[in-house]
């Protein structure tokens, strides 16, 4: 069974800093390019970062460019994402989603970020 479990998630105050994890298990993480999602209240899902399988590249949203840093450790078959310099905007459900290479995505429960003083 695929399973993609995030954490990490809490609440900061703006201009600080959290790591989330995504756990994976259940399908083979290392071929599988790995993309953090996140959807704020009342938006629909915005991409954030996408960390390929093999290069190890990385893309970013232009809103988190420079404040976050996607990495991976397929020998934990964990993603991560660093965010530094958070603000209100950041506020939202973050999402991992594993991008199968025959196709489909699978996709967390998701962890809740809130950025309020």
């Amino acid at each position: 069974e695929v399973q993609l479990v995030e954490s990490g998630g809490g609440l900061v105050q703006p201009g600080g800093s959290l790591r989330l994890s995504c756990a994976a298990s259940g399908f083979t993480f290392g071929i599988y390019d790995m993309s953090w999602v996140r959807q704020a209240p009342g938006k629909g899902p915005e991409w954030v970062s996408r960390i390929n399988s093999r290069s190890g590249n990385t893309y970013y949203a232009d809103s988190v460019k420079g404040r976050f840093t996607t990495t991976r450790d397929n020998a934990k078959n964990t993603l991560y994402l660093q965010m530094n310099s958070l603000k209100p905007e950041d506020t939202a459900l973050y999402y991992c989603e594993a991008a199968n290479p025959r196709g489909g995505t699978y996709r967390g429960q998701g962890t809740r970020v809130t950025v309020s003083s």
